[in-house]
């Protein structure tokens, strides 16, 4: 099919700096501001890329792994809810022990580079009890979320505890705190009020104060000492927002669980994955998206992109993966050059003093996986490797991104969601390079494989006909155009940039094969022809070179730096590194192997690998890349646990203890029924709405060394035509149904092992 895009005139966007409340400055003189269209430090745009991690809901052993864990899949940013009731659960006594020592948690953060936004509250959704209002305020004689002077003075008692926390780590200190969000969808949103749920149906008030509410409690927050280059809140649904103060933030989640408290059928197909101009004065409002404000005044920046959909008790669905990188795919094209994942890690919620489960009742009462990129346990999923090459590509050419426009092709606000033959594409663009975005991906719909489409882009001086192009259902791709690569210009590439690697005598780009796609590179006056199933390498000119990975290999490439040179490195395990040395994880995908590749590449046996006993390896090279091939020795196959039926639905089991020399021991649970509940010591460590998955639990976070080894699952059945017969004149209740299903398919224990790489950078 041919297509046309007009990018002829494409409008100037007017960059101009945030006034001095979106702006800091450490103590070496480092400026970090908002512009009108991105962030920047020291001048230079940075686009900035947060994911959400909730501490309190980490074990705090995982904190470091999970931190590198994010940093190694290219995030800058974590961005964490502070719950109230999670460190003021009981009046009068904070904590911050433990998994609630927010401090240690920031000073990690610091440790490993991340900087760092806090969520401050006092209401903080998160699915979390009372929205993190702690029960005992409920009775007290004031209204929350109001301007009262009641529960100001309370959230003033809870800034100040948060000031003295964060004491010596904001920006302007040299810290990672480079901003604080105020609220949460104030005048937009709320939460039951768990106290009386199920009985009256009591929700939180969403509040009604506006503004000045909003300015109220960042003028508490900066006198308690809470003082970041700039401060947020939540943009979208109407939110209360004090614009000259705070920077709104917006979102999108196509998987939308809340719609079944009255909705009933199957989950409609949104129109989050339709490409939309977001920074444009010409277009005021599009779907999710009403500033009261011109687009154009600040930027469009984005805290809650669903990384994921915690599955609440009505709705139960399994996440495509491909979904995330798709969304930000979009928000990219449509202006945005501020990614934020809500979540990015998942986690189980902690077990309270008075109240067990500080949980929302749609939710499980533990378990806040949220199908995340990193999973409740630190389990790396799909999104996380697909995700990871879209922010490779970001950092390596976020400064000419950042200041290109949005360019739409005429009728595309016309696609409806259902509609998955039209070719869904935009432009961002100075005029004479840019970046073709294509998305294929349509959640709640079959999407099919798009073949031989052309496009053709009128540049004022200029078409670029680019011909032939395919991807692969459920695909999404960034195409250049216009790139100048080796002292040629590149007119277009039918691959996606990845990364950039300088060297002293030459330039090495990367850049892969999406799915569905045939490879090639279209110069002035030849075509660059490249095999689409393995890694290939070409010269341009004399000191450029490009390497073309496979849609595969792009989920294994990470890229490592030390004392300002970068590195290379092709992993089919989950990989961090710390500074000093790589830690490996085991493969998840059921193999005894590990591939292991660097560029630049240095003689294999320079590697050191500290657990000598565990593993093997042989060098090994593949294109421009050399390494070595991991076989591990220690048994990574799962073991399957013996089970007892004891009721109906309850089984005992004996948790195992020999994996203490591991860095984890996850129990994968196959089941079916509603909600699957697993307890040892009568203590409930793990539970899970059934929603077809494996049901994992990792065992090193959930045990505590006095509950011992033996556990029961207990299985609540899912019930079929089921009534309470009420006929009694005793008030008798029975329960009556036609079915119910309890059935324990296999309880298995998976070890995941790490190993520790010295390597000669």
């Amino acid at each position: 099919m041919d297509n046309i895009i007009n990018l002829k005139n494409p409008r100037k966007q007017a960059v101009k700096k945030l006034s001095e409340k979106f702006c800091g400055r450490d103590p070496v003189g480092n400026e970090m501001a908002f512009t009108s269209y991105y962030l920047t430090v020291n001048g230079k745009p940075f686009f900035g890329i947060s994911g959400e991690c909730h501490y309190s809901r980490v074990q705090e052993s995982q904190w470091e792994d999970t931190i590198l864990k994010m940093k190694m899949g290219g995030l800058n940013i974590v961005s964490a809810y502070c719950f109230w009731n999670h460190h003021e659960e009981i009046e009068g006594k904070f904590r911050f022990d433990g998994n609630r020592n927010v401090r240690k948690f920031i000073e990690l953060c610091k440790k490993h580079g991340m900087y760092v936004i806090v969520r401050i509250g006092p209401y903080d959704h998160g699915e979390v009890r009372n929205g993190g209002i702690p029960d005992w305020m409920y009775g007290k004689p004031f209204e929350v979320r109001t301007l009262s002077e009641g529960w100001l003075s309370y959230t003033r008692r809870l800034y100040h505890q948060y000031a003295h926390q964060f004491e010596g780590l904001y920006f302007k200190d040299g810290g990672p705190i480079i901003g604080a969000q105020i609220e949460n969808e104030y005048m937009h949103s709320s939460s039951p009020w768990e106290m009386t749920t199920g009985v009256t149906n009591e929700w939180v008030p969403a509040g009604s104060d506006g503004a000045a509410y909003m300015r109220m409690l960042k003028k508490m927050a900066e006198e308690e000492g809470i003082i970041t280059p700039f401060y947020t809140c939540t943009g979208w649904g109407g939110a209360a927002a004090a614009l000259d103060e705070m920077l709104p933030l917006w979102g999108g989640y196509a998987f939308q669980p809340w719609i079944f408290y009255d909705y009933k059928g199957e989950h409609p197909a949104t129109e989050e994955y339709i490409y939309r101009d977001n920074h444009n004065n010409a277009v005021p409002e599009t779907y999710n998206f009403a500033p009261c404000y011109e687009p154009e005044s600040l930027p469009y920046a984005c805290c809650e992109m669903g990384g994921g959909m915690q599955v609440y008790y009505n709705y139960r669905f399994q996440l495509d993966y491909e979904s995330i990188d798709a969304m930000a795919n979009i928000k990219m094209a449509g202006g945005c050059n501020f990614l934020g994942y809500y979540m990015y890690r998942g986690g189980s919620n902690p077990r309270g003093e008075k109240t067990p489960y500080l949980n929302e009742c749609q939710c499980p009462k533990i378990s806040y996986d949220y199908q995340a990129p990193i999973g409740e346990y630190g389990q790396v999923r799909p999104s996380y490797h697909r995700l990871r090459a879209l922010h490779s590509f970001i950092k390596n050419f976020q400064e000419q991104l950042c200041d290109m426009v949005t360019v739409l092709p005429e009728n595309s606000q016309k696609i409806r969601p259902e509609d998955t033959e039209a070719l869904r594409y935009a432009v961002r663009t100075d005029g004479t390079s840019g970046y073709v975005f294509i998305n294929n991906y349509q959640d709640h719909c079959k999407c099919q494989d798009k073949k031989h489409e052309n496009l053709t882009l009128q540049l004022e001086n200029e078409e670029i006909h680019m011909e032939d192009l395919s991807i692969a259902a459920g695909e999404e791709v960034i195409l250049p155009f216009g790139m100048e690569i080796g002292g040629r210009r590149l007119l277009y590439a039918a691959a996606q940039p990845l990364s950039v690697i300088r060297e002293k005598d030459r330039t090495t780009f990367f850049f892969f094969i999406p799915d569905g796609m045939s490879p090639k590179y279209v110069w002035e006056n030849e075509i660059t022809e490249v095999p689409s199933g393995e890694m290939s390498f070409f010269a341009v000119g004399e000191n450029a070179r490009i390497v073309t990975l496979t849609r595969k290999q792009s989920l294994m490439f990470y890229e490592i730096e030390k004392d300002g040179t970068k590195t290379a490195v092709l992993c089919s395990s989950p990989l961090v590194w710390n500074g000093t040395d790589l830690e490996i994880e085991s493969p998840s995908d059921g193999s005894n192997q590990t591939t292991l590749l660097f560029y630049p590449a240095q003689a294999g046996e320079k590697i050191r690998i500290e657990q000598e006993k565990q593993v093997t390896f042989s060098k090994l090279k593949e294109g421009l890349f050399e390494g070595i091939q991991i076989d591990w020795q220690e048994s990574l196959q799962e073991k399957e646990l013996e089970t007892t039926e004891c009721g109906c639905g309850r089984f005992q089991l004996e948790l195992p203890e020999e994996y203490g020399d591991c860095k984890d021991a996850v129990l994968r649970i196959d089941y079916n029924g509603d909600v699957g509940h697993l307890f040892c010591d009568g203590v409930l460590i793990s539970d899970n709405f059934c929603n077809g998955a494996i049901w994992e639990v990792g065992l090193k976070e959930v045990l505590e060394p006095e509950m011992g080894t033996e556990a029961v699952i207990y299985i609540t059945p899912r019930k079929k035509n089921v009534k309470v017969d009420v006929s009694s004149t005793m008030a008798g209740r029975v329960e009556q149904l036609e079915e119910a299903v309890a059935k324990l398919r296999s309880v298995k224990v998976k070890p995941v092992r790490s190993i520790r790489v010295k390597y000669p950078f």
